[in-house]
């Protein structure tokens, strides 16, 4: 069959996948570039270290103060910024996709701020443990979805009307956040805004690895969920006339999108903008019809890592990764509103 693309065909027994060539190119190109950024992140810092040095530590070759900067203090922050990165590019392309719209992005509908709100509660009330934060950001992020969806949905649920809604419910939680650190003690509420302006600094071994195990098991059923996502990307009643249960379908695909989100906003606080930039950037450098998740994936790992290279290297003081991807993000979001200005000309 002539599907008008070069299409890769892998076959083992009587199951056939077939892939399209570009994309499968743009996510190896995008791997070989996540690997040697995080090579060079690695091998920077205050005690500089060589390639080999730094290969030679993650092979268990390397022993001593090298084997501890590489293995014990620097690949944690690199294997959270890739992880976490990868999980906010998905949740991005989940929300995108579902919505129809570029805007769809869990931080500007409020579905980030739910969940630090619920990491709030548990940072300045029950003063928990990370197992409780990561609980506490779930239900947060959770109760925020089940809430926009309720008030956006009237005889079914349109993309525009959940973005306007959820940017209210946004503007809410903002509010609220911002009322529960005003009234916090000195020493938690310093603690609390520092850790809200997205951060990898106090990420452990313990958190990349609690992290990455929900993470890697939300990415799965993602991809499993993911199939309809085409069809519905054509349209509600497009997806229903090809079989596809469409409540059901996008009700389980925004539980996963959300999750990702809030456990990346448990372990580092809300990282801003990724989910938004990442589906369009790998849209683009794949040229497929619509959203699709692998690229979204890979961009936002890179993205992710090298906006923390640039926070911890490029500025006089160390900053939080999230104030460099809000200037990206923010550069990004005026190019979308110049180019549509420019299209309704």
């Amino acid at each position: 069959m002539d599907f008008g693309r070069r299409v890769l065909v892998l076959r083992r027994g009587r199951i056939a996948v077939r892939l399209q060539w570009r994309p499968v190119v743009v996510c190896t190109v995008l791997a070989v570039a996540v690997a040697g950024t995080a090579v060079l992140a690695l091998m920077t810092g205050s005690y500089a270290l060589s390639p080999g040095q730094v290969l030679s530590a993650l092979t268990g070759r390397e022993t001593g103060m090298v084997r501890d900067i590489v293995v014990e203090w620097r690949l944690p922050r690199v294997s959270a910024a890739l992880v976490f990165g990868a999980a906010l590019g998905v949740s991005g392309a989940v929300f995108q996709s579902l919505l129809r719209n570029p805007l769809a992005d869990p931080g500007l509908i409020g579905f980030s701020q739910g969940s630090y709100t619920g990491a709030l509660v548990v940072i300045l009330v029950v003063n928990g443990t990370y197992a409780q934060l990561v609980g506490g950001a779930l239900l947060g992020g959770t109760a925020t979805a089940v809430g926009v969806y309720v008030l956006a949905h009237r005889r079914g649920v349109q993309g525009f009307r959940l973005i306007v809604v959820g940017i209210g419910v946004a503007a809410m939680l903002e509010s609220l956040n911002t009322w529960l650190i005003l009234k916090a003690d000195l020493d938690q509420a310093m603690s609390a805004a520092a850790w809200g302006a997205g951060s990898l600094n106090g990420v452990s071994w313990d958190r990349v690895v609690i992290g990455g195990a929900c993470i890697a098991v939300l990415l799965l059923l993602a991809g499993m969920l993911s199939r309809p996502l085409r069809q519905m990307q054509l349209g509600d009643d497009v997806a229903a006339s090809q079989g596809v249960r469409v409540s059901p379908a996008r009700l389980g695909l925004i539980l996963v999108a959300v999750a990702l989100t809030a456990t990346v906003t448990a372990a580092s606080g809300p990282i801003a903008f990724i989910s938004l930039v990442a589906p369009q950037i790998g849209r683009r450098l794949a040229r497929t019809a619509g959203i699709t998740l692998a690229p979204a994936a890979f961009v936002g790992a890179l993205l992710c890592l090298a906006s923390d290279y640039l926070a911890q290297h490029a500025a006089p003081t160390p900053l939080p990764v999230g104030i460099i991807t809000v200037v990206l993000g923010g550069g990004y979001l005026g190019y979308l509103l110049f180019t549509e200005a420019r299209r309704r000309l």
